[in-house]
């Protein structure tokens, strides 16, 4: 194939000659009703939309939080993101929120709201959050205002802007007619013009750096913003055109399993903002922009079904959260325009789930600044609504032999009896964790061999000291550490023979993990085999060959259960009280104590985004080789 074939999907298919007749001018393209044109906003059920409204006014009675300097620099001081990141989003939810009511009433009474949220937002010295600022030449600390960066929110701010100003332009300028002006004027300065200028940030691809989930999260926003704002002819093309090229850097060596290695957490503004992407390409030139029967986009977009455990459950390797809610409007509107009924499916349930089609928006916290996300859901509702799933896909067998993630399940369709995801990969996948070979078991869709997640970002996750994270490290996965070493990260810290079968009876997933730990380690083979004996018992099996005889070997599982010790052998995982007044589930452990001795230790948690999935601890299992040789085999029953 050629090399330039390679490199490029959407830029080969739609060069910019091509895009120049299927790209509308500025103010031709109309995605969604304007606040204007009452009949479409008036159409939504009564009590739909006054919980809307009411939401709005209960906004609109909320001070704008302060961004002072100092906040802004209590990340270059002491590596805290919350303290400013809470209030910043605040305001952008502040100003969604109240453009959705007053889109829904119409009577102008949040206009001067909404404009002082908007005239304060483009007061902000930098729309980049103190965590990405670093990218500007002068460092971290305080923004350069006279050099932008282009971070996540930076673009979801302009976006967020760029719907406000379709949406209200025309009210807005009755309020004063520089208002939609001042729009323009930030949405060039801070995004439009640095983007097309320059090649250099890292997600757009260019300079080799392997990108992910930033990619198509920016550009997505970015694309809004140049549909919405932007009116000059030549630029629109512009822009898009290297839109196209910065997303083939995404879509190109994606794993063509259609694999998240950033788990589902991530899928959300990875596969999905890719989504976001190519379904503005869609609508803006009606349908003629359309690569949905591409295998890999239909791949991409089956992960997060593939990942779904049960109820608010989903696997969750690498840096993504045990438990989240999919967004269900762009769930369905994937999987319809894949033509996949599973996808469509899951994203119906979802929004029955979280009773969509009856709130909508209006509990707020759904939206967080991503209007862009709200409109296609609200114009959706009726469709959804129409859509009546019984249960979630829950599919029996995953393998996903390029990310090296298999699922397995008693049987599909339920999250009756035992569930289990392994996976194998390497080390320097994105927002890695240390956890090759790892697994997660539930029973009847509650978590009993868990994966903790990851704590509330601070500068030390993304910076040389993230494996000091407790839980980066192997040792608090499901693993052995051996002769006091644990798995390290890096490319080529990775998996062996990583292999999955599956049958009606049972399904098995095996791999060479002795790759993933170090040289001082002094292991030579470490055969993990995980088999799910459909309706009986899962066994997991290592089987070692160390360099040496092991001065020590341990097995770490943690667990959401709580622990007691039963005869020899025997362990007993017993029904916890965990957050939101959720339960874990139960189960037994069954090993040889001729060969392990095991113990348990309390992990407590403080961290407010590990609470509200587990409570206040996580309970670690030890499992200690008696005498272990430079080979040997241990097995553990989990039933």
């Amino acid at each position: 194939m050629d090399s330039n074939l390679q490199q490029a999907f959407l830029s080969r298919l739609y060069p910019p000659e091509k895009l120049e007749s299927l790209i509308p001018a500025y103010g031709e393209w109309h995605p969604y009703p304007k606040a204007g044109e009452r009949t479409a906003w008036e159409g939504f059920p009564a009590a739909f939309r006054k919980a809307h409204i009411e939401k709005g006014v209960q906004m609109m009675a909320k001070p704008m939080p302060h961004l002072p300097a100092d906040l802004y620099l209590q990340f270059a001081r002491n590596g805290n993101r919350n303290n400013y990141e809470k209030p910043y989003f605040e305001r952008r939810e502040i100003l969604a929120m109240m453009t959705l009511a007053e889109c829904m009433e119409g009577k102008g009474r949040f206009l001067d709201a909404i404009t002082n949220a908007i005239w304060l937002i483009c007061e902000e010295s930098s729309w980049c959050l103190p965590a990405h600022i670093n990218a500007q030449k002068a460092g971290s600390g305080l923004p350069d205002v006279t050099e932008p960066v282009v971070d996540l929110f930076a673009a979801e701010t302009s976006a967020e802007l760029a719907w406000v100003y379709y949406l209200l332009g025309e009210q807005l300028d009755t309020v004063s007619p520089l208002v939609c002006p001042r729009i323009e004027y930030e949405i060039q300065t801070r995004i439009l013009s640095p983007n097309l200028k320059r090649n250099d940030f890292w997600w757009m691809g260019f300079n080799g750096r392997r990108v992910n989930n930033w990619n198509p999260w920016v550009n997505s926003n970015w694309l809004a913003s140049v549909l919405l704002v932007e009116k000059d002819p030549g630029r629109r093309v512009t822009a898009i055109s290297k839109v196209l090229r910065s997303l083939d850097k995404f879509i190109v060596p994606y794993p063509k399993d259609g694999g998240c290695d950033e788990g589902p957490g991530y899928w959300q503004r990875a596969g999905a903002s890719l989504y976001d992407n190519l379904e503005l390409l869609y609508l803006a030139s009606n349908g003629k922009i359309n690569v949905y029967n591409d295998p890999l986009v239909q791949e991409i977009g089956k992960f997060v079904y593939r990942a779904h455990i049960d109820g608010g459950y989903y696997v969750n390797f690498a840096d993504a959260p045990a438990r989240l809610v999919s967004d269900p409007a762009l769930v369905y509107g994937y999987g319809k325009r894949i033509g996949d009924p599973l996808m469509m499916s899951f994203g119906a349930w979802v929004a029955k789930e979280i009773d969509l089609v009856n709130t909508g928006y209006a509990e707020g916290a759904r939206i967080a600044s991503s209007l862009g996300r709200a409109l296609p859901t609200l114009f959706h509702l009726n469709e959804l609504a129409a859509y009546d799933p019984k249960t979630p896909p829950q599919v029996r067998d995953v393998w996903l032999n390029e990310i090296e993630v298999a699922v397995m399940r008693d049987q599909g369709g339920t999250g009756k009896g035992l569930y289990i995801a392994a996976k194998g990969g390497h080390n320097d996948e994105s927002h890695n964790h240390n956890d090759i070979g790892h697994f997660v078991v539930y029973k009847d869709g509650k978590p009993v061999i868990v994966d903790a997640g990851v704590e509330t970002y601070t500068r030390k996750t993304f910076s040389p000291q993230r494996y000091e994270i407790w839980t980066m490290q192997s040792a608090y996965h499901s693993l052995p550490t051996i002769n006091g070493i644990q798995q390290a990260p890096g490319r080529e810290f990775a998996a062996r023979a990583a292999r999955h079968s599956a049958s009606d009876e049972a399904a098995e997933f095996s791999l060479d993990i002795a790759g993933a730990y170090p040289a001082e380690a002094g292991v030579k083979t470490w055969l993990r085999t995980i088999r799910l004996e459909r309706g009986k018992a899962a066994w997991i099996t290592d089987e070692y060959s160390l360099d040496a005889p092991a001065k020590s070997l341990t097995l770490s599982l943690v667990t959401a259960c709580k622990v007691e010790f039963g005869q020899a052998g025997v362990i007993h995982l017993l029904e916890n009280p965990l957050a939101e007044g959720r339960v874990s589930g139960s189960g037994v452990i069954e090993y040889d104590p001729a060969v392990l001795s095991a113990a348990c230790e309390r992990v407590a948690l403080t961290d407010e985004r590990l609470q509200p999935v587990w409570g206040d601890h996580l309970t670690r299992i030890v499992f200690t080789a008696l005498n272990p040789g430079s080979a040997g085999q241990w097995s553990l029953k989990i039933a």
